[in-house]
């Protein structure tokens, strides 16, 4: 018992934490293994401007599901390379991934799947 406590102390004392890229990208694989697709509108594409001149790429869309209406952003800024055109032209009607039981947690483009048309 002392030896499998030990084990899991070391364990969580030396695995290395994950960092917000990382938590962020398994949410995007996540709503694409276990997400259904519905019909969504890219509202807005935003460059926003961080620290020492790193930019962010932010995608706004929207989609009904069941009479409710949601608004979700996506930041592209890692996925910029699986996109074949300049983000700035995008908005139109895109294909939404979002969870069944959390419906506000959706995607339109991830490493393994596109919702742009």
């Amino acid at each position: 018992m002392a030896a499998a406590a030990l084990l899991i102390l070391v364990y969580l004392l030396l695995r290395r934490p994950v960092t917000p890229e990382e938590r962020e990208r398994r949410r995007r694989r996540a709503v694409n293994t276990s997400g259904r697709i519905i019909d969504g509108l890219i509202t807005e594409v935003r460059v926003l401007e961080g620290p020492a001149g790193a930019a962010s790429h932010l995608l706004y869309f929207s989609y009904n599901l069941h009479g409710v209406t949601y608004a979700a952003a996506q930041d592209i800024t890692s996925l910029l390379a699986h996109i074949d055109r300049d983000p700035y032209r995008l908005a139109g009607p895109v294909l939404v991934k979002y969870l069944p039981r959390n419906p506000p947690n959706s995607i339109v483009i991830c490493e393994e799947w596109s919702g742009l048309r």
